[in-house]
């Protein structure tokens, strides 16, 4: 394995399609709660909108050697941003601020996991965070049935904060230390 991350910069998000396409269908498969709806989900109608409604983006990619194995998408966004037509993930009223940050996707390539490539890219994105001293309110919404995702994000001092779409969603939230 010869690993090398790469931060991004927006205009080369095409890099993640295949990744990110991969995501929705692993999500799918460990869903058990309204999996269908993943049918929709792609890089066309989930990154690409999120990439542009966001004031700031975070992508890092990782590669061995060429091969794009491993991804995180962290932005920082208006609140608002999170009460659409599809749901409203989180209570606006709760949140101080007037952006937020999100873990908005995260994936490792069967084969890449248990070799400390989550916790550094997670890491990567705290990092990058603490550049933005606005924001106090952080995201991460894991799908259901992704037990394993549940757990690391608790291990890096997350809590879960509610459930959207009947338990299609949990919410994590962690406030900032400032």
């Amino acid at each position: 394995m010869n690993l090398n991350y790469e931060i991004l910069p927006e205009d080369k998000i095409e890099y993640c399609r295949d990744l990110c396409n991969e995501l929705m269908a692993f999500q799918k498969s460990k869903a058990y709660i309204k999996p269908e709806l993943f049918d929709s989900m792609n890089f066309e109608t989930r990154m690409i909108p999120s990439v542009k409604a966001a004031l700031h983006n975070y992508i890092v990619v990782v590669k061995d050697d060429e091969e794009i194995v491993a991804y995180v998408y962290s932005n920082i966004s208006p609140k608002e941003t999170y009460s659409i037509d599809f749901a409203t993930f989180f209570d606006l009223s709760t949140v101080n601020r007037k952006n937020v940050w999100c873990l908005s996707q995260f994936y490792i390539k069967d084969g890449y996991r248990q070799y400390g490539v989550g916790s550094k890219l997670f890491d990567m994105s705290m990092n990058w965070l603490s550049e933005f001293e606005d924001v106090e309110d952080y995201f991460i919404y894991v799908s259901n049935g992704n037990t394993n995702a549940l757990d690391f994000y608790k291990r890096k001092g997350f809590k879960v904060s509610h459930d959207i779409l009947d338990g299609f969603i949990t919410v994590l939230r962690k406030s900032a230390m400032k």
